[in-house]
């Protein structure tokens, strides 16, 4: 696949994504219908199932022949067998978005054969566009991007879910010194990471692709490292498409958290 047709592909899903953005704020603020997908899979909404037809008609339409995957799509066993996919979340962070927070994302990816080669996470309330090609550089907005240079975890600001407070996760037996922060969007902490704006991302549970594919590009492309909890380079299209737990920082960093946590499944 030329470089030129990564471009093509994250030239179209850039559009989508800022499609999605203007759909999704006719419903923001404005109480949409919601319900709970049950078994633990949280809420979704009636904005996430317009963004989701949007987007699967647009992207499918101008590319056919790829597969597809997505949060709020039924699964089709015949993305496996194609040679590039679409994986998207719609909606990233609906909890936020039915709380009127502005944090939520539209996360966008396309993968040849379980690397993704191009991707966007756009945020329409605060305005942010991240983007990258396989080949090409991280951007925000149009700017390049890279992580921050901290190797120490003490002290570090660490975007991550209480479960990482549990001893049990930790070689050690104790979490480390680290500051914990949040935010609902999965692909934003890893473009906060790119950014620099923190220092690294962790998950302790499995991570599902759709949340994880487009960003974790822009991580890497901006210079971050960006595995599963076991240190293995994720891979996209699964039939089960969730990684065991997600580690994303800077070389020093990510390596520094590789031997502090309990090897994968704790």
């Amino acid at each position: 696949m030329p470089a030129s047709d990564f471009e093509t592909d994250l030239t179209l899903l850039t559009d989508a994504a800022r499609a999605a953005g203007e759909i999704a704020l006719g419903y923001w603020r404005k109480g949409p219908d919601a319900w709970d997908k049950g078994d633990g899979a949280g809420p979704v909404s009636e904005a996430d199932l317009a963004v989701n037809a949007m987007l699967e008609a647009e992207l499918r339409g101008a590319r056919p022949d790829y597969g597809w995957l997505s949060e709020e799509s039924t699964d089709d066993p015949a993305r496996l067998e194609a040679g590039r996919v679409f994986i998207v979340d719609p909606i990233d962070g609906t909890r936020a978005f039915l709380a009127e927070d502005g944090s939520f994302a539209h996360a966008l990816s396309v993968v040849e054969n379980g690397e993704v080669v191009a991707g966007v996470v756009h945020l329409p309330v605060v305005g942010l566009t991240y983007a990258a090609t396989r080949d090409g550089a991280a951007l925000l907005n149009g700017a390049p991007i890279q992580p921050n240079s901290r190797a120490e975890i003490d002290g570090s600001t660490v975007l991550t879910s209480k479960l990482s407070d549990d001893p049990g996760h930790w070689r050690q037996g104790q979490r480390p010194d680290y500051r914990r922060s949040l935010r609902p969007s999965l692909a934003w902490r890893l473009c906060l990471v790119a950014e620099g704006r923190f220092d690294a991302t962790i998950s302790l549970r499995p991570a599902w692709e759709w949340d994880t594919a487009a960003a974790s590009l822009i991580s890497e492309r901006a210079g971050a490292i960006c595995t599963d909890q076991r240190g293995e380079r994720l891979r996209f299209n699964n039939a089960i498409p969730q990684s065991r737990g997600l580690v994303v920082a800077n070389p020093a960093l990510h390596a520094a958290f590789l031997s502090q946590l309990r090897d994968w499944p704790i």
